[in-house]
């Protein structure tokens, strides 16, 4: 069974980093396409970052240039680093793995941006 596990959000004031990582277990991970998706108050879940298992890359707008997606595939993790973070960017980040058509989630882990 495919689990997520999220980690490495909380509180940071305006312009700062934080990197979170999503631990998988139960897939064949190196083959599969990973996301980062976050879902403010009040708001839809929309995607923020893609990284497919050759590891190309897709990004939102509004964090091109400023967040990076990678995959550690001997660690079965996939990072999310967030640079120059703004108020907007507080949600809940969720890790997403799609194996052979079937999306997974993580429970998510909450960043605040926030001074």
């Amino acid at each position: 069974q495919v689990q997520l596990v999220e980690s490495g959000g909380g509180l940071v004031q305006p312009g700062g980093s934080l990197r979170l990582s999503c631990a998988a277990s139960g897939s064949i991970f190196s083959y599969n396409a990973m996301g980062w998706y976050r879902q403010a108050a009040g708001k839809e879940r929309g995607l923020v970052a893609w990284i497919t298992s050759g590891g190309t890359t897709n990004y939102a707008d509004s964090v091109k240039g400023r967040f990076t997606i990678s995959r550690d595939n001997a660690k079965n993790t996939v990072y999310l680093q967030m640079n120059s973070l703004k108020p907007e960017d507080t949600a809940v980040y969720y890790c997403n793995e799609r194996q052979y058509g079937i999306d997974y989630w993580g429970k998510g882990t909450l960043v605040t941006v926030s001074a």
